[in-house]
């Protein structure tokens, strides 16, 4: 997608990082809430968000770390706000974790991420997709170096659990 010179994202450009970075999106949704329809909800929130926010990026930041850091704020704005805690974990059939060693600890690792706190959640969340720490640190503000330090505290936290 390329950056509008009127500053403003065109609706068919808009469709396109819809389309390239959907399951980007919704996974870091996945990762803040326990449910399904919660997830779905939050994921029409970022997108509300990046709709309103498109007259905002001007193109100075990589588009990747833009959609990151809208959808990473989004959902730990959410977390804030909903202090109730529900009980269990619902999963539809399209949702489900398939009964195999391969599904049970992909079902046990998001049990054990979504005890951690936001920021940290947001942290090994982006680690998951494979970005650099260069490029985590341009994402939540923090530097390279920092980046590290909290993944070896992340992951520590991650085995007591």
């Amino acid at each position: 997608m390329k950056h509008q010179s009127d500053s403003e994202m065109k609706m068919s450009d808009f469709e396109q990082l819809v389309k390239e970075y959907k399951s980007t999106i919704y996974s870091v949704c996945y990762m803040f809430t326990e449910t399904k329809p919660e997830a779905d909800d939050l994921f029409q929130e970022v997108l509300t968000r990046l709709w309103l926010g498109r007259e905002s990026f001007r193109g100075d930041a990589n588009l990747k770390s833009w959609v990151y850091r809208v959808s990473m704020n989004t959902c730990i704005s959410y977390k804030r706000k909903k202090r109730i805690k529900t009980v269990g974990l619902e999963f539809s059939a399209d949702t489900a974790v398939p009964d195999s060693p391969a599904g049970r600890q992909a079902h046990m690792l998001h049990d054990r991420i979504t005890k951690l706190e936001p920021f940290d959640r947001a942290i090994v969340m982006l680690w998951l997709e494979d970005l650099s720490y260069d490029e985590i640190a341009a994402i939540v503000g923090i530097t390279a170096k920092a980046v590290g330090v909290r993944l070896v505290r992340i992951k520590e936290k991650l085995k007591s659990l």
